[in-house]
């Protein structure tokens, strides 16, 4: 799979580290991505419960070049600005 900048996508968190979450392209076994600690709401908001292994999330592609995984975002204000980049807001 080719992730495009500010792609959307359904995913699931696979592993839960400090600084934050591998996740799993649903649909595409195999395909990873990473969600930093400060893309996902918990991060902003402590009504907001971390991130769990096996949490499904709607996501924008921040950076699709990173390495070793493309940087995803969880957070709603991300997911505008790449609706908005897109020509869809």
């Amino acid at each position: 799979m080719t992730f495009r900048n500010h792609q959307e996508l359904d995913v699931t968190v696979v592993a839960v580290a400090p600084v934050g979450s591998k996740v799993e392209v649903d649909g595409h076994e195999g395909v990873y991505g990473f969600i930093d600690q400060v893309k996902h709401p918990s991060w902003w908001n402590a009504d907001v419960a971390q991130p769990g292994t096996g949490e499904k999330l709607h996501v924008c592609v921040l950076d699709a070049t990173r390495e070793p995984y493309p940087r995803f975002s969880a957070l709603q204000d991300d997911i505008d600005i790449a609706r908005r980049l897109r020509g869809e807001a």
